[in-house]
């Protein structure tokens, strides 16, 4: 049994631009805000965020070329650096990074439908033990992951149709969005306030009871709050690296998915930007913790950092904001379907090399990895559960840059290694545009170990369990 080549390029694109918008865009702007406090440096925030992120899509069409297999950047870590740090990226990946989005994104889908129907969301607990509870939106979220995982274990072509339908709904919903945010909602008032000040930096820093200190951030500290505050644009822009992993799937590979990664984090990155300005175009970016109102509370201040629910109330009153609403319900489960669909792909490459549970390099009469779907689930589901993968998303953003960065460096080392290799697609702007990442990268990763030890060192120790489980396989593969 073998791989349907089933993914064409719309498909491909669908996949990249619906697992990289998830409900990140509508919320982690309020952080931003906080953490940089000038409307010039939240969009340099997420300016810089989609400058590293098409960087490296451009840089790894030439990667997908040389290897369009399952597996994707597994199989570029391990064709560069040799089989560990490749099951280390797999084992981060099946441990927390793609089970710990899919729980975080199907979490957001049930509270936003809580949003429409409050009985299914996190404020009805449903069972209380101690420090640990279970809420209705926790089941939900589980029952979509399950749906979603046996809806693709029936076909590649399954999960497309899903990834496209829910894809292009959202996409055009949010330019929809744009459209009358920039029109019909835009206040010249609040605009002029937010830009009149725009590169002045300020982080307000809370506590249990509100706003505890506002400082100046300037010098040399303002590269730092920028790193940190990127922490959620990057993983507002994070997965776009999926469609890698389903590379055996896709048609005519080492053409196709150069070209989808560049049009997909293109077309994100513009609709990041585009959004960010209509919140600035209708919301005050500062604001206050304890007022009820959501103009009074601002981008920084949005109730549960629901920035986009704000801004639709301010553009359209409570209907527009019931339709944000849905939206990000539509955006959510078409974020959790591709994460569904490709990281299993991964599983699997790793069980063929011998490297993770034999039973997961099976595929089923629908040529896809069941197996290792329903593994991925069953994890997925759990940590829904157990309520702690906020924090280990956390945890392993640095390790994701980490990885992304071996990657990246890996087009140098395999063109030392391996020059015979064909190379049907060139890294854009090579060597150019790759060392910019890895600078860019490298920057961000320094920033994270000086400003947040307490979310590297756990994320790398995480990462560095994997290395007697490595062994571990190793030798039973061997026996």
């Amino acid at each position: 049994m073998e791989f349907k080549k089933e993914i064409k390029l719309f498909d491909a694109v669908m996949l990249v631009a619906g697992t990289m918008i998830g409900s990140g865009i509508f919320i982690v702007s309020a952080d931003i805000a906080r953490n940089l406090g000038s409307a010039g440096w939240v969009m340099m925030a997420w300016a810089l965020a989609g400058i590293i992120t098409m960087a490296g899509a451009l840089s790894y069409g030439e990667l997908s070329g040389m290897f369009p297999k399952a597996g994707g950047q597994y199989v570029y870590l391990k064709e560069a650096y040799g089989p560990m740090l490749a099951f280390l990226y797999g084992w981060t990946l099946f441990l927390v990074i793609q089970t710990g989005t899919i729980a975080a994104v199907g979490v957001a889908f049930a509270k936003f439908s809580g949003v429409l129907w409050p009985q299914v969301g996190e404020n009805n607990i449903l069972m209380e033990t101690g420090s640990w509870k279970m809420t209705a939106a926790q089941l939900l979220a589980i029952g979509l992951t399950v749906l979603l995982t046996f809806i693709n274990t029936k076909g590649v072509r399954n999960g497309k149709w899903i990834q496209n339908v829910f894809g292009v709904t959202k996409i055009g919903a949010l330019f929809i969005l744009i459209v009358a945010g920039l029109t019909i909602g835009f206040n010249p008032e609040i605009w002029n306030y937010n830009w009149s000040n725009a590169w002045n930096a300020k982080q307000t820093t809370m506590n249990g009871e509100g706003v505890s200190a506002i400082s100046s951030v300037s010098g040399m500290a303002l590269p730092f709050a920028v790193g940190v505050a990127m922490v959620g644009s990057l993983f507002s822009s994070d997965a776009w690296n999926n469609v890698t992993f389903a590379g055996a799937e896709v048609v005519n590979p080492q053409r196709t998915i150069g070209r989808a990664l560049a049009i997909g984090t293109g077309l994100v990155t513009i609709i990041y930007l585009l959004v960010n300005v209509v919140y600035l175009a209708v919301l005050p970016l500062d604001g206050n913790p304890a007022a009820t109102e959501y103009m009074q509370r601002g981008i920084a201040h949005a109730q549960n950092d629901r920035v986009g629910f704000a801004a639709a109330q301010a553009i359209g009153g409570g209907g527009l904001a019931i339709a944000v609403a849905v939206l990000i319900m539509i955006s959510t489960f078409g974020c959790q379907n591709g994460c569904i669909l490709s990281g299993a792909r991964v599983y699997y490459s790793m069980a063929n090399d011998g490297l993770f549970f034999s039973p997961l390099k099976k595929l089923n009469k629908n040529a896809v990895p069941a197996n290792a779907l329903w593994l991925q689930c069953i994890w997925a589901c759990l940590l829904i559960l157990s309520g702690s993968y906020g924090n280990l998303l956390d945890y392993v953003m640095f390790a994701v840059i980490v990885f992304y960065l071996f990657t990246i460096a890996g087009i140098f080392v395999l063109r030392f290694k391996r020059p015979e290799l064909p190379r049907p697609y060139k890294a854009f702007g090579y060597p150019i545009l790759p060392a910019l990442y890895i600078l860019l990268a490298g920057t961000f990763l320094f920033v994270l170990l000086v400003k947040k030890p307490e979310y590297t060192q756990p994320g790398l120790l995480l990462v560095a369990l994997g290395i007697p489980v490595y062994f571990l396989f190793k030798r039973f593969s061997k026996g």
